[in-house]
């Protein structure tokens, strides 16, 4: 085929959108917009970089400042939520062999998140509200320097996301205990004690072991989700506390922000927070690694019930570990700093090593492995994780925090390498991996192309991380400017790895487009034809 009708109809014409079931459909819709936002993401973040090294004429300071609040809520909500939302929604179903719970709920999930990122992302553009994304006390309700019709605006974006949110959580938990019409009845109890690894800790302590009900990834899951709902709960308690504020100053109220301790504010705040960073995220991925690691060798996962374990413990650390980032505050308690900031964080080394050894073990026994694409992103992925967490640990530190904190070490060398290389190339993976599968025998249009994503985004990834780092070593810190030049060299290296990143994402993405066509993509936003609750044609 030549170029145009390849284009159009994709590699080979093979991709046929009438063919796709609705959870096909659904999960692709996820897929798509996740990246669209994750482009967003990397034209702000290039935008910032290019920024810090020579302010732009067509952005203003106050919207820089806006761009550096919404930039990574858009990463984590419209891009990341959405892609593992789509993949959870159609993988847990499929490795428990019986259809998703509600694909009605699926679709809704789907349209809050897209729309409640959009929304939250234009009330920052429009009105340039910019609390930054920690939303410390009182900034949010800090009236005289932001709008408060663009707060509004932008919190209950975040809301409605949180309701997708919700949404998704039920499903995977329906999803999970529910019997579906015509097969022999299972206990829901029993399942869900299975899935957030009861049955596993029971078995400690029985003589006659019970049976796992649910397969470790699906577990990875329910407990990741855990870990989404108390985030889930914590966003919407505090975005209900801003919005209080918010109309009450509209309808002329002026409500005193001194009500609120800034300091208590911002442990609860903190601790939802860090059930994304430090619980679900970690846990998720996980999760992933061992299906990755399944689906690729074709093997059991090699200790498969310390695996287990091991969620089950980061579940439980996930919940105390907040205080690491209060270890500068004065006011914070020393027996949080020592407990929840320097020593229960220290078990997130254990348990996402274990994962690491867990997942190279399993690869490593179906020795020797062809290189395939969802192969050598996931190692690209372990590879991020190996940097960022690391890099993490040592930040957890009182002594090291104080020099560290508030500096671009902490969104370089930890958040950034965490997020675009270890969590990103771990989604790649997934996105390769399940290609074929969701689209029904569709062929990747360039392997050159993947080659040059590949490369692009790991150097890419890795090198503004550490060029961010190098900046923050030498005092540069992460939410501030610098117009005198004074960290021009570092920043201008970590806008060329940037611009690896773009290059490698265009390439990605022309090549998923190529593979499936235009009308691919179109037809995917288009109601399916076969009407079924299966997962994959028949």
């Amino acid at each position: 085929m030549n170029f145009t009708k390849t284009l159009i109809n994709g590699e080979e014409g093979l991709f046929k959108s009438e063919t796709l079931t609705p959870m096909q459909k659904l999960t692709l819709r996820f897929v798509v917009v996740g990246l669209v936002y994750f482009g967003f993401v990397v034209i702000e973040g290039m935008l910032m970089r290019l920024y810090e090294v020579k302010p732009l004429p067509f952005i203003t300071e106050p919207q820089f400042f806006a761009i550096l609040t919404a930039h990574p809520l858009v990463g984590i909500f419209g891009s990341t939520y959405s892609i593992v939302c789509g993949a959870f929604l159609f993988l847990v179903p499929y490795l428990m062999k019986k259809p998703l719970w509600s694909i009605k709920m699926g679709n809704w999930t789907f349209i809050l998140i897209t729309a409640g990122t959009f929304i939250f992302w234009s009330a920052g553009f429009v009105s340039h509200y910019s609390p930054l994304y920690t939303l410390y006390w009182p900034l949010p309700a800090d009236f005289s320097q932001f709008s408060v019709w663009g707060g509004t605006f932008f919190i209950l974006g975040i809301a409605i996301v949180m309701a997708g949110t919700a949404l998704f959580i039920i499903n995977i938990f329906k999803t999970i205990t529910y019997t579906p019409e015509g097969w022999e009845k299972q206990r829901a109890g029993a399942l869900l004690s299975s899935a957030l690894g009861v049955t596993g800790f029971n078995n400690l302590f029985r003589k006659n072991k019970k049976e796992h009900l649910v397969p470790l990834p699906v577990a990875a899951v329910a407990r990741g989700s855990v870990d989404m709902a108390l985030n889930t709960i914590t966003i919407l308690f505090t975005g209900v506390l801003i919005l209080v504020y918010m109309v009450g100053a509209i309808l002329g109220f002026d409500l005193k922000e001194t009500a609120i301790d800034a300091l208590l504010y911002k442990n609860w705040f903190w601790w939802g927070l860090d059930l994304i960073a430090d619980g679900l995220v970690l846990i998720f991925v996980a999760g992933t690694w061992y299906l990755l690691a399944m689906m690729i060798t074709g093997k059991p996962l090699f200790m498969q019930n310390i695996a287990r374990a091991a969620l089950l413990v980061e579940l439980v650390v996930s919940w105390t570990v907040w205080s690491h980032h209060l270890l500068s505050d004065q006011a914070q308690p020393s027996i949080l700093k020592v407990l929840s900031g320097e020593m229960v964080t220290a078990f997130e080394l254990i348990t996402q090593g274990l994962a690491f050894f867990i997942t190279l073990a399993t690869l490593w026994s179906a020795r020797p492995l062809k290189m395939t694409n969802p192969l050598k992103f996931l190692l690209g992925g372990l590879l991020g994780f190996a940097l960022a967490v690391p890099a993490g640990i040592m930040q957890a530190d009182v002594g090291l925090n104080r020099i560290l904190h508030n500096t671009q070490w902490v969104v370089g060398p930890h958040v950034h390498v965490a997020i675009l290389v270890g969590l990103t190339m771990t989604l790649y993976s997934a996105i390769y991996i399940l290609f074929p599968i969701l689209t029904n025998g569709a062929r990747v249009y360039s392997q050159k192309l993947v080659n040059i994503h590949f490369w692009c985004h790991l150097v890419g990834g890795i090198g503004m991380g550490a060029f961010m780092g190098m900046a923050g070593l030498s005092g540069m810190l992460r939410r501030s400017l610098y117009v005198n030049g004074e960290f021009n060299t570092t920043m201008i290296l970590a806008a060329l790895s940037g611009t690896l990143i773009l290059v490698g994402f265009i390439a990605f993405f022309f090549n998923i487009v190529m593979s499936v066509g235009l009308k691919g993509v179109l037809g995917i936003f288009t109601p399916a034809r076969i009407r079924t609750r299966d997962l994959l044609p028949e």
